[in-house]
Order: C-alpha cells, then structure tokens, then sequence
C-alpha cells in the first residue's frame, strides 16, 4: 500500500484510506491501487460515482468486475469501466 499522500484535499485522502480497507482483501488491491495511481488526477465527477461505487458491498462489486453477474445500469459509469480496465486480469492480483 502506498502510504496516504498529505499533498491530497481531505476528500481524496478519505478516498484513498477507504480504498485500501475495505474488507475484502481482493477489494482493497483493486481499488487501492486504482486509487493511488488515478486519485490525484480524478475530477469531482469522477470522485462522485468512485465513492457511489465503493457504497456497495464488495462481493457485489468483485462478481461485477470478474464478471459474474452484470453490473447494475446505474453503476456502469466510465469510473467503474476504469476500475474494471485497470486490473485486467492477466496475472496474479497482488503484483
């Protein structure tokens, strides 16, 4: 884990804490990551549907990005397409 970046405004920090604990270690790697590379550049839009997203439970949003079941119209935002991108499953998910 990256540890969190004080230069962020109190929201990207909060987002980026959130990220990494989670509950579900598979979660946090996706997300944390996703986050650590991406928070710093994201637009309050963006930071919107991300925190909308990370509402809901991880087991859900693990089947939606794997996959297993289609993720709900309303979440399937250009956020959760980024998230679902930037890991794309080609090796082992804690490189």
């Amino acid at each position: 884990m990256t540890q969190t970046d004080t230069s962020l405004d109190a929201r990207r920090r909060k987002i980026q804490y959130r990220a990494w604990h989670r509950g579900m270690r598979e979660m946090d790697l996706i997300f944390g990551k996703f986050v650590d590379q991406n928070i710093a550049i994201l637009s309050e839009s963006d930071l919107d549907a991300l925190e909308l997203l990370m509402e809901e439970i991880d087991r859900d949003i693990f089947m939606w990005l794997t996959g297993e079941a289609p993720v709900p119209a309303h979440l399937d935002t250009a956020i959760y397409r980024a998230v679902k991108a930037f890991h794309t499953h080609l090796g082992p998910i804690h490189i």
